[in-house]
């Protein structure tokens, strides 16, 4: 008997995007798996839709996670969105699933681990405090200060040519408001953001930042979220000086905090030797499918 599908209602929208969602269950009403799909609705990315497909274990390959898919690209087609994008680690079920219907490969992911007991210390510290001629670091929790929020939300087209391969990614247009509206959507579910930012001193413009996630009270792991230099400031070592400023400062302010996470594009080999640098370790490989509608 096929399952049935219930669609639901996301509570929590969001000012660059709003969830459509399904619960599978069986024919005693059992859940047995789930689909969210992630419309983007700002400028430069209102083609585009995120898919996460859920099953149990025991009831994998009885049509489940097909039906789910079906109802969740029905909905991209009906939002008028010409790509879904679905991410599953490398070797997984899901990446057998996505590959078997239709998607294609468009970009490999490393994640990455630094485990804060074992981390290199005394190196971070070193390439932390090295002087770069004409620019500064500067840091901040939550929110950005308003003296900065301007050059700080044009210096996220930084972002703009990351290495994404194949994948119709479109461009995050960013201005101060929805720099302000990222910072208080995590700090509305309880986690911490620190920032941390290279300023030119010729211009006081924020020209690169990394940005770290910490649960709110301080354990487990921390999440970097985005490490990016402008184009025009590239090739003096920043990305590396900032992620080092940044693990020194975690390191001091969340003592009992476990470990930092990072992922990167498989071919942006800049930041793949930062991370290297730095001691963090390969934990596993993930592929990014996309479907073009």
């Amino acid at each position: 008997m096929p399952p049935r599908i219930t669609a639901l209602t996301d509570p929590e929208p969001t000012p660059s995007s709003w969830r459509r969602a399904w619960l599978a269950a069986d024919a005693e009403g059992m859940p047995v798996g789930s689909a969210f799909l992630r419309l983007f609705v700002k400028e430069g990315q209102r083609h585009l839709a995120e898919l996460e497909v859920a099953v149990h274990r025991a009831e994998r390959r009885r049509g489940v996670g097909s039906a789910l898919l079906d109802a969740a690209v029905a909905a991209a087609r009906h939002e008028g969105r010409r790509s879904v994008l679905a991410q599953a680690e490398e070797g997984s079920p899901g990446d057998l699933f996505l590959a078997a219907r239709g998607f294609r490969r468009v970009l490999a992911l490393t994640y990455a681990r630094l485990p804060l007991a074992d981390a290199d210390l005394t190196r971070i510290d070193a390439i932390a405090e090295q002087a770069h001629d004409c620019y500064r670091l500067t840091e901040w929790e939550g929110t950005v200060p308003p003296e900065l929020a301007r050059t700080y939300a044009e210096s996220r087209r930084a972002m703009d040519d990351m290495p994404m391969e194949g994948t119709d990614y479109g461009t995050v247009v960013w201005d101060v408001e929805r720099v302000v509206s990222a910072a208080e959507a995590i700090a509305k579910r309880g986690d911490l953001l620190n920032t941390v930012a290279v300023v030119d001193t010729r211009d006081g413009a924020v020209v690169g930042f990394t940005e770290l996630v910490v649960p709110g009270d301080g354990q487990g792991d921390g999440q970097h979220y985005g490490t990016a230099v402008l184009p025009e400031h590239r090739g003096h070592g920043l990305a590396l000086w900032m992620k080092a400023h940044s693990i020194r400062l975690a390191r001091r302010r969340h003592p009992d905090l476990a470990a930092l996470l990072t992922d990167t594009a498989d071919s942006n080999t800049p930041m793949r030797r930062v991370n290297d640098t730095l001691g963090y370790l390969p934990t596993l490989k993930a592929v990014e499918y996309q479907l073009d509608l």
